[in-house]
C-alpha cells in the first residue's frame, strides 16, 4: 500500500534512498541465513558420518536467528510487507479511501512505538553486555560474545521504528493528499 506514496519529491527520494539502505541490511541476513544452513549441514555431516560434531553451532544458530529477524524487520517494514491485511483493506476501500490511509498510519505508528520501546528496553541489557565482557557457550571450550548480537536487536528494532514511522507519515501524507484532491 505504501508504494504508490514514493514520487520524485525529497520525500519520495529519502524513502527510496532509506529501502536501498534497509535492503541492503536484508541482503546481509539472508546470506548470514546461507552460511548458518552451511554451518548447520556441516555439524549434521561430521556428528552423522565422521563422529565429530561442531562444537557450538547450537549456540550460534540459537543467537543467529534473532538477529537475522532483526535485520530483515526495517526492509520489510518500510516496503509494507510487515503485515498484510489486504481483506480488511479490501473492506475498507469500499468505505473510504482517506479511513484506510488514515487507519494504515496509526497501525504503522503504533508499530514505530513498540519497536522504539523494544529498542529502548534492550538497550541497557546491550551497554552491560559490552561493559561485562558477557559471552555465552562453555567456558574453556567454546565461547562467543553476545554483545554484538545484542546491538543487532537494539539497532534493528530502532531502524523498524524510523521506518515504520516513515511509512506512517507516508500513510497520513497520503490521506491528506487524497482529501484534499478529491474536494477539488
Amino acid at each position: 500500500m505504501q508504494k504508490d506514496s514514493i514520487s520524485t519529491s525529497g520525500a519520495g527520494r529519502f524513502r527510496h534512498a532509506l529501502q536501498g539502505i534497509l535492503n541492503l541490511v536484508a541482503a546481509v541476513g539472508t546470506v548470514w541465513i546461507f552460511l548458518l544452513m552451511l554451518l548447520i549441514v556441516a555439524d549434521v555431516i561430521g556428528r552423522n558420518f565422521f563422529q565429530f560434531p561442531i562444537i557450538g553451532v547450537a549456540e550460534i544458530a540459537a543467537r543467529s536467528v534473532v538477529a537475522i529477524v532483526f535485520l530483515l524487520l526495517p526492509a520489510a517494514a518500510l516496503n509494507g510487507s510487515l503485515i498484510r491485511a489486504d481483506f480488511l483493506l479490501m473492506f475498507m476501500r469500499r468505505c473510504s479511501e482517506k479511513l484506510v490511509h488514515l487507519l494504515d498510519g496509526l497501525f504503522t505508528l503504533i508499530g514505530a512505538l513498540l519497536f522504539a520501546a523494544v529498542a529502548i528496553s534492550a538497550w541497557p541489557d546491550t551497554y552491560g553486555a559490552l561493559q561485562t565482557s558477557e559471552f555465552f557457550g562453555v567456558r574453556g571450550v567454546w565461547t562467543l560474545p553476545t554483545f554484538p548480537f545484542r546491538l543487532i536487536v537494539v539497532m534493528g528494532a530502532a531502524a523498524t521504528s524510523f521506518a515504520l514511522l516513515v511509512s506512517a507519515i507516508g500513510s497520513f501524507d497520503l490521506g491528506a493528499t487524497r482529501k484534499t484532491s478529491s474536494n477539488d
